[in-house]
């Protein structure tokens, strides 16, 4: 349960707060252990409670704070005529607030932070998961027209299918498994999460919709790589060895564009390397790097 105090919900060992983006759209984070300030930006399918564990490895250096972004859980839906500006306002909101000057951002998110780090003289530090940056059509959105109908149509399934097929998410055997028997599988997957659900966990048939907004985003990005160069501040570029080859390419251009940066590749990692472990994720590992860097 949550206990309310004023606008603040406490929650166990963290608490959950809110603040209104310039576009009046609530951001809720939720805030755990103590030091300099940083916050933690989930990707697609995802919410903060995909990285508390990250979280909670580094609450004992840093305030960890962990966004909701749009359309999930703790925060407001997204808005009709959305755009990444909309995202670096939310940011801006919540470093205006909690006075954070360091920022990790993993996927989307990631790419959300390269875009704040343009214009946002508060950040200090960046670190960055895996940006899903196109470079010369590396990340196709093809499949959007396809997924979306698929969700308009209630075949959530069947749109997460498309979404992981056309994102190359998938493990090698994703590929090689007819399309009836991976929706049937993730359909199943769904049923049995959503039944474990506790309260205020988010969903894969929650955050489905939010797809459609990552790769808006994304498609978005293409072309806009060369003016990543001017970014001046400290940058953290950080992938798996086992992670899509066009991430990687992101990669590899950044770690020649950014003025300020270093890379680092964990052996044996992947896409999902930042997340909780139930996710494949390994967020001791992750967090140390972390640790490293913002001290």
């Amino acid at each position: 349960m949550w206990k309310r105090r004023n606008n603040t919900y406490i929650v166990m060992n963290n608490t959950i707060h809110c603040v209104q983006s310039k576009d009046g759209t609530t951001i809720g984070y939720r805030q755990l252990g103590s030091g300099p300030g940083l916050v933690l930006l989930h990707g697609a399918m995802e919410s903060g409670l995909s990285h508390l564990q990250l979280a909670e490895a580094l609450s004992g250096d840093f305030t960890v704070y962990l966004p909701d972004r749009r359309g999930r859980g703790l925060s407001g839906p997204y808005s009709k005529d959305y755009q990444i500006d909309n995202d670096v306002e939310d940011m801006e909101a919540i470093l205006a607030q909690t006075g954070a000057q360091n920022v990790f951002g993993i996927s989307a998110g990631a790419l959300i932070w390269l875009n704040a780090a343009l214009t946002l003289p508060g950040i200090r530090k960046a670190a960055l998961y895996e940006p899903a940056l196109p470079v010369n059509g590396s990340i196709s959105t093809a499949f959007l027209k396809r997924y979306a109908q698929e969700l308009a149509q209630g075949k959530t399934a069947a749109a997460l299918v498309t979404a992981m097929k056309g994102a190359q998410m998938g493990p090698p055997i994703f590929n090689l498994m007819p399309r009836w028997l991976l929706e049937r599988l993730s359909d199943r997957m769904m049923k049995k999460e959503d039944k474990k659900a506790k309260n205020g966990e988010i969903t894969m048939r929650a955050l489905a919709p939010t797809l459609y907004y990552d790769f808006t985003l994304v498609a978005g990005s293409e072309g806009m790589t060369e003016r990543y160069n001017t970014i001046e501040v400290d940058t953290l570029l950080l992938g798996g060895s086992k992670s899509p080859q066009y991430l990687k390419s992101a990669l590899n251009t950044l770690a020649l564009l950014l003025p300020h940066v270093r890379r680092v590749e964990f052996p044996g990692l992947d896409h999902s390397g930042a997340g909780n472990t139930d996710r494949g994720g390994k967020p001791g590992l992750v967090a140390a790097e972390l640790r490293g860097f913002f001290i």
